[in-house]
């Protein structure tokens, strides 16, 4: 794919990004540069995640106590962290990144940005795994809660990834247009042509969409165990093939049948969904408010 057009100086009537990845820096010699709001985001999507499944608890909706709500989070840092990683690297990170090759160490620079949410949710899948076995929890029940929290990391992440300028959409006129800027072959800050603010839009649609109507759902529908979870999947593969439509396609990762590699992803994330709501229909286990929590997670692994 050819390199994006840049300019030495931005187009008139357009905002120019120029948002600091950075909260505050550390002064110069330190390990760290400073903290980032890429790094800030993930936390605050994982507080909120905790919080919600406290909520949860609190009013009769999850069989989970405070003890394993915070064994199931640590299990889902984990997870999300190490999924989004290693997804990054796997499906984009060699084509996009030679440098990953050359000092495989960068693959643990995750501070710096660089991960999949669609291997996240694989390094999700594991974590309810694991957790499933060393608790009485229904497999199905926990897939159903994780698909509330999901919405709200990816909202807080698509909004880092505007303010760190990365994911930018394709070039357009429309009046909330954004330029934004990089550095040229030379090294030299350029400008680029007014493009879609798709963080903007993938943080509305994946993020505050989602997180609206799995809550609605989650609260208001008494569904099979493991419908909510198909809805999900289904609904998020929908809005990234949308959204991607925006999206400038990842430089040096080539499009597939005309389709980015984020909506091929989402093809087969849909059609699990699809056969997720199909199995939850006819043989899901139906809703039913959740026997008293006991005071520790037991081992045993349910029938």
């Amino acid at each position: 794919m050819a390199s994006p057009v840049t300019t030495p100086e931005p187009a008139p009537g357009f905002w120019v990004h120029n948002l600091d990845p950075f909260i505050f820096r550390f002064p110069e010699g330190w390990p760290l540069d400073g903290v980032r709001w890429y790094g800030t985001a993930y936390l605050a999507g994982f507080a909120v995640g905790w919080l919600l499944l406290l909520s949860y608890h609190k009013r009769g909706r999850s069989p989970l106590n405070p003890d394993q709500v915070s064994t199931l989070m640590f299990a889902l840092v984990l997870g999300v962290l190490g999924g989004a990683r290693l997804g990054y690297i796997l499906g984009y990170g060699f084509e996009t990144n030679p440098e990953l090759l050359r000092n495989p160490l960068k693959i643990l620079e995750v501070w710096k940005g660089g991960m999949s949410s669609h291997g996240g949710m694989i390094g999700v899948l594991l974590a309810v795994l694991w957790f499933w076995k060393r608790s009485k929890v229904r497999f199905w029940r926990l897939l159903d809660m994780a698909a509330t929290l999901a919405p709200a990391g990816i909202f807080f992440g698509r909004i880092a990834n505007f303010i760190n300028g990365e994911l930018w959409g394709k070039t357009t006129d429309v009046r909330w247009a954004v330029i934004f800027q990089i550095r040229d072959a030379w090294g030299r800050m350029a400008f680029l042509e007014p493009r879609h603010p798709s963080q903007l839009y993938a943080a509305a649609m994946e993020g505050l969409l989602l997180l609206a109507w799995t809550q609605w759902s989650f609260w208001k529908r008494r569904l099979p165990e493991g419908q909510l979870v198909g809805e999900w999947m289904c609904a998020y593969a929908v809005v990234r093939i949308f959204g991607e439509i925006y999206r400038q396609p990842d430089d040096g990762v080539a499009l597939i049948c005309g389709l980015s590699r984020g909506q091929i992803y989402s093809v087969v994330l849909g059609l699990a969904g699809i056969a997720t709501i199909f199995r939850a229909r006819k043989s899901g286990h139906p809703w039913t408010p959740p026997a008293p929590p006991s005071e520790s997670p037991s081992p045993s692994k349910p029938a």
